[in-house]
């Protein structure tokens, strides 16, 4: 699929009007595959005070990285690569029920585990807008995230919509699976070092060690601040 994503050929099929920055439904066809993608240019992102510029792009590809090295949470596969309208992500579209979002799914308990995966996930990497809208059912039943462009950043930014799990303790088998990516970002010049440095500076890198350190010496799902919007607006 990535395969498909970086090299196929692209062909617009409309913007998507809900969202912020310029995004736009493609198909991505090579030789007889084809694939529904999202495609986020690089020249559509609106400036953010907090973010440096022309890099929310490259934040999703560097998150999808992280998912794949850890195991979870689900992301569709993304690539940065030049479209229709220059350098950009293009993730493969998930089909989902869209009438369904993260305030519709925590209280479903077998739903349970794959939202708190991606609460663990979101403080690793940093994700400063995790809205419910985030959070997708795929029509075959899979939990997906979604929307990863504001992440990675150096300095703290968590705002979440998911803090029902607050304080309580992150299972052994997955400090485990925390604990196995130490060795993954020992370096830049390590495997995942390496798969991320194109899309993080060095001391997002950096941090993102430290976020790691910080889950595995408190055993715990981390807490809201206080004197901090800990919440993303919209909620949906």
């Amino acid at each position: 699929m990535n395969d498909l994503l970086a090299n196929g050929q692209i062909g617009l099929e409309g913007r998507v009007p809900w969202s912020s920055n310029y995004t736009f439904l493609v198909t991505v066809r090579q030789g007889e595959r084809e694939a529904l993608a999202i495609y986020k240019p690089v020249r559509g992102e609106q400036p953010l005070w907090d973010f440096p510029s022309r890099t929310l792009c490259r934040r999703e590809v560097a998150a999808y990285h992280l998912s794949r090295a850890l195991g979870w949470p689900a992301i569709p596969p993304v690539v940065l690569r030049k479209g229709p309208y220059g350098l950009g992500s293009v993730q493969l579209y998930v089909e989902a029920d869209l009438e369904e979002h993260y305030f519709t799914l925590r209280d479903r308990p077998e739903h349970d585990e794959a939202l708190r995966r991606i609460a663990l996930y979101d403080v690793l990497a940093n994700n400063a807008d995790r809205k419910g809208g985030h959070v997708l059912k795929g029509v075959a039943g899979q939990i997906w995230a979604i929307d990863h462009g504001l992440t990675f950043h150096a300095e703290y930014k968590l705002r979440t919509v998911i803090w029902e799990y607050a304080g309580q303790p992150i299972p052994d088998a997955w400090l485990r699976e925390l604990a196995s990516l130490r060795e993954a970002l020992s370096s830049a010049e390590s495997p995942l070092g390496a798969a991320l440095s194109p899309y993080v500076a060095p001391e997002e890198f950096a941090a993102l060690r430290q976020r790691l350190e910080g889950l595995l010496r408190s055993g715990i799902f981390s807490l809201p601040r206080e004197n901090w919007r800990n919440v993303p607006y919209p909620l949906v």
